[in-house]
């Protein structure tokens, strides 16, 4: 587990399937901005399979242990993340962020760490500029959502402009 001031971030394990199953089925938790997946149970236990080779799933937890978003990273350093509506704009998925950040940059042999978002998703541009990344331009048409197709833009942060973890606090082994 990453463990952070508010949050801790928890690897999602098969039995928590069926809770990611639901949330990515929800268009108010991860479809607004993104395409309808609708996955099935069967097809998320598939992808588990082959999830250590593609990256990592997080369950965001408030510190009483309620789950109440996913944030993921993929092997290219990518990022994304969903929160349930009641409990955005308290701070949680800023932390979270962070705390990938804080997580990736030691462990891992790389330089920078990228997420794409909506262009009309202020929420999420305000989480990555909180956390420190840089708009970096426009993916112009790059996603088609809800029968459209969409511009995107990219943001990244470099670990020159990272230096150190500021919000991790420890991480601890399940």
């Amino acid at each position: 587990m990453l463990e952070g001031k508010n949050v801790n971030l928890r690897v999602v394990e098969k039995e928590d399937l069926p809770l990611l199953a639901e949330w990515l089925n929800d268009p108010e938790i991860f479809g607004v901005f993104n395409p309808l997946i609708q996955p099935s149970k069967m097809e998320l236990e598939e992808w588990y399979d082959k999830l250590s080779a593609e990256g990592k799933w997080f369950f965001m937890e408030k510190k009483d242990g309620s789950k109440i978003g996913a944030i993921h990273h993929l092997k290219d350093m990518e990022i994304g993340y969903g929160l349930i509506p009641s409990e955005r704009r308290k701070g949680y998925c800023t932390e979270a962020v962070k705390i990938v950040v804080d997580y990736l940059f030691p462990s891992k042999d790389t330089v920078r760490i990228q997420a794409r978002t909506d262009v009309r998703n202020e929420a999420s541009q305000k989480v990555l500029e909180k956390a420190g990344f840089k708009k970096e331009g426009v993916i112009r048409k790059s996603l088609f959502i809800r029968g459209e197709w969409r511009d995107r833009l990219l943001y990244s942060i470099l670990r020159e402009e990272w230096k150190e973890p500021n919000i991790l606090t420890k991480t601890t082994s399940q």
